[in-house]
């Protein structure tokens, strides 16, 4: 992955990051079999995650990444959000078509047979078999909507 991504420019970084100790330093790194392989990663999260424990990793990545750039590889907490993102992973299955292209990494295609939780008969504005029924966005809407409605009241007053 590495020599077919490098090929196509893929994965070069120039980053200023700010060191643990104060300063900061300029690193330039290439990664390019990395790159492919999280854009992948990614889109097949995309079908296989539920939406909120998708936000939830997502939330705690930047946390995880900080422990293990500042050396705590082996603290407890670090142990601990390790246990929470392996256990994000488990249904996290199937295969993704990427497309390489003048430093770009494209997602052309994803699948999961046994693990995909999108379904085209439900994610539909036309028949879909009665999982939905766009009569009980009416409430939701109206609930969702009412902090904005006694904001806008408040402001005619």
């Amino acid at each position: 992955m590495n020599k077919l991504a490098g090929a196509h420019g893929v994965g070069r970084l120039d980053i200023v990051e700010n060191r643990y100790v104060g300063m900061k330093s300029r690193g330039c790194y290439e990664t390019p079999g990395g790159s492919v392989l999280l854009k992948a990663h990614r889109a097949i999260e995309s079908i296989t995650l539920d939406r909120e424990v998708a936000h939830l990793k997502d939330e705690l990545m930047p946390g995880y990444a900080k422990l293990i750039y500042n050396g705590y590889w082996w603290s407890p907490e670090r142990a601990l959000l390790q246990n929470m993102i392996d256990a994000s992973q488990v249904t996290v299955n199937g295969k993704v078509r990427v497309k390489l292209y003048k430093g770009s990494v494209s997602v052309v295609g994803r699948m999961s047979e046994t693990d995909s939780l999108f379904d085209k008969n439900i994610a539909t504005f036309e028949d879909d078999g009665g999982a939905y029924n766009q009569k009980d966005a009416e409430g939701f809407i109206k609930l969702n909507a009412l902090r904005l409605r006694i904001a806008a009241k408040k402001q005619r007053r």
